[in-house]
């Protein structure tokens, strides 16, 4: 299925490049070597690629700049692979645009099941209509637009499948399991910060652009839309 999918791996340290390169080739997927920041986004300038893996501690550009960079022009899935452990690493990089946070040292069944999750995601054809309206948000799921106010809202992949299946149960009170298995297409442990990373990130652009409430939290449960 994923087949010929060329994935940039952006990773100074060249054993992991090289262990990362090799779970992805026995898929055969396309695995391309960057070894510092900048090289890395030379690749993407010259090259397409279907998904990144990045390091963050790298020379040249860090991981966190490459994010921001990125995420300026386009939305390729990022999965961020570091060996930084504590939680604000996590969601500093998640609010950035970073789609997923794996830590070093990882399990090779780990990496390619998100992998594939993200490429999934990036691949799946939306299957009901294509615009969706709730209140003064608009979303074109073809085009994956959002407008809010007719102003464009910018969105990273994974705030806009969030906004999507909120917009798609409104005003429905949606677990972080309900929200986590339904978009990352995963089993959800209960011990992930990833869903409250997302939807905090996706209620502050909302309120740059308007003061009214869009996205409650119903504590003991989740989140509705209102």
């Amino acid at each position: 299925m994923y087949e010929g999918k060329r994935i940039l791996i952006i990773e100074d340290d060249q054993e992991i490049s090289r262990l990362l390169s090799v779970i992805l080739a026995k898929s055969h997927m396309e695995p391309v070597a960057a070894y510092s920041g900048t090289e890395g986004l030379l690749q993407l300038q010259n090259n397409t690629f279907d998904l990144i893996l990045l390091d963050l501690m790298l020379p040249g550009k860090s991981g966190e700049e490459l994010i921001k960079e990125i995420r300026e022009k386009s939305s390729i899935p990022i999965i961020v692979i570091s060996a930084k452990v504590d939680i604000e690493n996590k969601v500093n990089v998640l609010k950035m645009g970073a789609d997923d946070y794996i830590t070093k040292p990882f399990h090779q069944e780990e990496v390619m099941a998100r992998v594939e999750v993200q490429l999934r995601k990036a691949s799946s054809q939306p299957v009901l209509s294509a615009e969706i309206g709730w209140r003064e948000l608009k979303i074109n799921t073809e085009k994956r637009s959002v407008t809010l106010k007719e102003n464009e809202l910018q969105l990273t992949n994974a705030e806009f499948d969030i906004l999507t299946f909120f917009m798609n149960n409104p005003e429905r009170a949606l677990s972080k399991k309900e929200i986590y298995e339904s978009i990352w297409k995963g089993t959800y442990y209960g011990d992930d910060n990833t869903i409250s990373v997302h939807v905090s990130n996706l209620r502050k652009k909302i309120s740059e652009m308007t003061t009214e409430e869009y996205i409650k939290t119903i504590w003991g449960v989740g989140f509705m839309l209102i």
